[in-house]
Parts: structure tokens; C-alpha cells; sequence
């Protein structure tokens, strides 16, 4: 893993829609600490999703990014070139025995976790009701031989368990910053997560994985990203002290939202910043419409 002296930051979008609003403010936030702490910026693209990710969604995210006046540095690390890297972190989680293999569907899952009251997770979907957790060995080589699509799960309570002995007693916590830099330690709830996807089934990692074995690969110091991620950062420190990582510091921005409060989002097809460009926007307007001005 590289090593260096000065802060390292960086923008990671995903190439599967054009940038809107949203992402011109984390990308400039990104960079104004990376100007205020001295350090690097990288662009991460994380393309692990095969189906929706286009080489024309990361030419655009280039030309985004040098009209809004947003350096980076050279070589940009794209996450489908690197998952012999994400497999070998799952090899060891695997060897830890924390994961196991989930052959349920979405609609199974979600039939199981109907009742009322129902327990949900922070992003509000059915928590995962342990369905497979216990599947005999026999019957999980037997729809391995049949090959019948699955996931992998981190099985919460062994990996809280792992973790707890490695930190012998210190808590399990991150460090967020303000926006003036101030410190504060955050306490982790891994567990309101639930047994959450380790690989998926189409390819072998998740966000939760991919993102800190690479920002652990590329030195990352200081991880700037939306406050929508905030409660994900549970399962990323969860899984920094499982596989050895280091640990970042973390600030989460606000969220650019439209007039009913709904977040912007490329499902969606909010403005993107392309055809805020073709409309005549200068950087500096999307700078005032983003509140940086």
C-alpha cells in the first residue's frame, strides 16, 4: 500500500449516468480540502457494475470535471481492472469464517421481511432475515453444482465478534471532521446493518468491499463524500479492522436536494451538468447553484 506525507483525497463516481449537481459538489468539496490540506486528488472510477457502467458515462465524467476546474492525478484507478484485488480481501474474510453464501432473491428476501414492524436498515430496505445464514454444507455444495446464482454475506455477529478481540476493548468508531476541521469520534453500529453483501452475484465485491480495499491501495487520508454514506461508514470501518486497513478520516457533506427535498440522482435523469453546459452554465454558476459561491 502506498505511503505518503501529504493528505490524500478523492472524488470516486460511478459511470453509470452523467454527473448532476450532486456530484459537482462532492468532487469540489474534494478538492477544496485537498487545496486546504496540501495534498493530492485522485478520481476513482468505480465501475463494478458491468450492466451499467459505459466508456461514454467516464469520458463525460472527465469532461465534467476539467470544465468545472477540478485537476486530478494520473493514472485513474478503475475498479473493473482491479477485482483479483477485491476477491483475494474476500478470500480472507472467507478465511476468517465470515462469509456464507445467500441464494435468496430480492422478492424472498422481501416476502420474509413483510410483516409490520419489521426490522429495516439505515436505507431503509428489508434487513436481511438470516434466510440461508444456516444452510447445511451438503446443501450448499449441492446448488453450487447446480449452479444457482448467490451472494456472499458477512455474517454480522462472528465479524463484530473478530473485531471486538482485535481492538481489545477500544470501541469500534470513525473520526469525522467538520467543515472548519474539528474532530469528533463517532461510535459504529455495524449491526443496524445486518449480514450485509460481501460479493455480489454477477461479480465478486460490493460498494462496502471495493471501497476500502481501494481507498487502503491508494493511500486515501481523508474521505470526503455525502452525508447520504454517513451510516455506511459502520460497515467500512467494520471491515478496515477485519482485513487490517487503515483508517481514513471522514467528512460528509449535505446533499444537493430538489424542492421537495428528494435527493438529486441519475435514476432519476435530474440536470445533468452536460446539459447545464449546453445551456450556457459557466463553473461559476454551478457554483452559485451548489451554494459555493
Amino acid at each position: 500500500m502506498p505511503t505518503t506525507s501529504r493528505p490524500v483525497l478523492r472524488f470516486a463516481p460511478s459511470p453509470n449516468g452523467p454527473l448532476h449537481l450532486g456530484h459537482a459538489l462532492s468532487a469540489l468539496t474534494g478538492w477544496a480540502w485537498a487545496q486546504r490540506l496540501g495534498g493530492r486528488f485522485l478520481v476513482r472510477i468505480e465501475d463494478i457494475d458491468p450492466e451499467r457502467s459505459s466508456e461514454a458515462h467516464i469520458e463525460g465524467i472527465f469532461r465534467d470535471l476539467a470544465w468545472l476546474g477540478v485537476p486530478w492525478e494520473e493514472p485513474v484507478l478503475r475498479q473493473s481492472q482491479h477485482l483479483d484485488r477485491y476477491e483475494a480481501a474476500a478470500d480472507r474474510l472467507a478465511g476468517l469464517g465470515l462469509l456464507y453464501p445467500c441464494f435468496a432473491s430480492r422478492r424472498e428476501i422481501a416476502e420474509a421481511s413483510a410483516a409490520e414492524g419489521a426490522p429495516r436498515d439505515p436505507d431503509g430496505a428489508p434487513l436481511y432475515p438470516g434466510l440461508h445464514r444456516a444452510m447445511p454444507a451438503e446443501e450448499v455444495a449441492a446448488r453450487r453444482r447446480r449452479g444457482e446464482p448467490h451472494v456472499m454475506r458477512l455474517d454480522m455477529k462472528r465479524a463484530l465478534a473478530i473485531a471486538a478481540e482485535r481492538l481489545d476493548g477500544a470501541p469500534l468508531d470513525f473520526v469525522e471532521l467538520d467543515e472548519e476541521g474539528a474532530a469528533q469520534r463517532i461510535l459504529c453500529d455495524p449491526a443496524r446493518w445486518g449480514d450485509v453483501v460481501i460479493q455480489r452475484k454477477d461479480v465478486p465485491t460490493s460498494y462496502h468491499l471495493s471501497v476500502v480495499v481501494d481507498d487502503a491501495c491508494q493511500g486515501i487520508t481523508h474521505v470526503t463524500r455525502g452525508c447520504d454514506l454517513y451510516a455506511a461508514t459502520d460497515i467500512h470501518r467494520l471491515l478496515q479492522v477485519l482485513l487490517d486497513l487503515p483508517e481514513p478520516l471522514y467528512a460528509h457533506h449535505r446533499l444537493i436536494v430538489d424542492e421537495a427535498g428528494r435527493k438529486l440522482a441519475k435514476s432519476a435523469r435530474d440536470t445533468s451538468l452536460a446539459e447545464l453546459r449546453a445551456a450556457g452554465a459557466t463553473p461559476a454558476d454551478i457554483r452559485r447553484m451548489i451554494g459555493l459561491l
